[in-house]
């Protein structure tokens, strides 16, 4: 992750530093389940876990000479031990250290992505309830449709966002397995019940079934999971730039002080962490799609989802941890404009109302066919001219013999549209 989108967190969970302690304590939690069945004495046991150490300079030299990893981190771990480092991934090949660490690094970040996006479902929900009775247009195909409220716009989110969290959680489960089941998965070296005490000792279930390494349907779903929150998130960064545009102004982004939004044009005040937000979506889907590819290995197993997985686990972690942050921020500090919102609303000149004059000139006994084509008639010149569409109703002889003063003024009304936006937010319990 290049430095501008890391965030710490996350960044600490894939340091080689911290890949290479996982490893140790893998090794160390099987060497004590080899302890319990006898085979390795318990004193080597209580050696190796309380002096195996790592140094990473050792690692990197032993790599440049081996070209593989865990051959240069065992001889690190060697280096600091006697003859019970003998012991250490004794029956283990590895793909069991390599994907039960890779397991616990996912598990520990989605725990930071779960708190991140609890936090933010958290804010939206604040400002939903802060102006769930703001009034304003909704936009279909991008153009005025009927009235609803800014707050009921940031319900739908509040819902989204928890859906996500319950899938969050499913990947995180999906991902929380450990495997010690030696070459190729038949157990030959490594019984199932050092498996299984080893996957106890470290938090993990044990994968009931495995080749060499653990099966990657597993790690696509979980990538799609991010990159779904990441879609998420670019459709709610969407709203907030279209609502940004100088023409609408219903809400933007926070412009702090000493802020600038262009080199050339000091007025500029431009949505670009929404921007932001929706350009990193985009390269989160894409490692979503790595993700599928590496499903299909050859045979019990090969390495080429490996090179991918270094570059596609930190990154699409760290990307979204990014996201969650500075979107977060972004709604926490939201400027909403409700007197802009009130002035786009009315730019119609009462269209909003079309379908209430509709369905009350059926409800007055006119067909279906005969009420739309006098309403359209109306709402296209009223659209055409810029005249009031009631004052063309009222105009209307048709009309005036189905809809009398009291109907127009009842059907001319906001109150309607929020007459159950409480329902809405009771439901998802944003409401006592």
């Amino acid at each position: 992750m290049i430095p501008r989108y890391s965030r710490p967190e996350i960044a600490a969970i894939w340091s080689e530093q911290a890949k290479f302690e996982r490893w140790l304590a893998i090794e160390v939690a099987v060497v004590q389940a080899w302890a319990d069945t006898g085979v390795v004495p318990r004193a080597d046991a209580e050696r190796i876990a309380a002096d195996a150490r790592i140094d990473l300079d050792a690692i990197d030299r032993y790599i440049a000479e081996t070209h593989h990893d865990m051959t240069a981190f065992l001889r690190s771990v060697a280096d600091s031990l006697g003859s019970e480092s003998r012991w250490v991934h004794y029956g283990l090949t590895t793909s069991d250290v390599w994907d039960t660490a890779t397991s616990l690094q996912l598990c520990a970040a989605v725990d930071v992505l779960a708190s991140q996006l609890r936090a933010l479902r958290d804010v939206v929900a604040r400002r939903a309830r802060e102006h769930k009775d703001t009034i304003c247009i909704g936009r279909t195909h991008g153009v005025h449709a009927e009235p609803t409220t800014f707050g009921l716009k940031l319900a739908v989110w509040v819902d989204e966002l928890a859906r996500h969290e319950a899938r969050l959680a499913q990947a995180r489960a999906t991902v929380a397995v450990g495997k010690f089941a030696g070459p190729v998965g038949t157990h030959a070296t490594v019984p199932p019940a050092v498996e299984e005490a080893a996957c106890a000792r470290l938090g993990l279930a044990v994968a009931p079934v495995a080749t060499q390494v653990l099966q990657r349907d597993r790690h696509a779903f979980y990538v799609a999971v991010l990159a779904g929150i990441g879609a998420s998130l670019e459709k709610f960064a969407t709203e907030v730039r279209g609502l940004q545009r100088t023409e609408i102004l219903e809400a933007e982004e926070p412009f702090t002080a000493g802020q600038t939004g262009s080199s050339s044009m000091p007025h500029k005040r431009n949505p670009e962490l929404c921007e932001r937000v929706c350009g990193l979506a985009r390269t989160l889907r894409g490692y979503a799609l790595t993700g599928f590819e590496n499903v299909a290995l050859w045979h019990e197993r090969d390495i080429s989802h490996s090179s991918a997985e270094r570059i596609v686990f930190p990154d699409a972690t760290g990307l979204l941890a990014y996201m969650l942050h500075i979107f977060t921020g972004v709604m926490d500090g939201l400027v909403v404009y409700p007197q802009r919102m009130r002035a786009n609303l009315e730019r119609t000149q009462g269209l909003v109302f079309s379908q209430k004059v509709l369905l009350a000139l059926i409800e007055r006994g006119l067909g279906r066919e005969a009420a739309y084509r006098i309403v359209q008639r109306h709402a296209l010149e009223a659209w055409e001219r810029g005249t009031p569409f009631r004052a063309l109703l009222e105009g209307d002889t048709e009309v005036c013999a189905h809809l009398e003063t009291a109907a127009l003024d009842a059907i001319f009304d906001y109150a309607p549209y929020l007459a159950h936006v409480d329902t809405s937010f009771r439901r998802l319990g944003l409401l006592a």
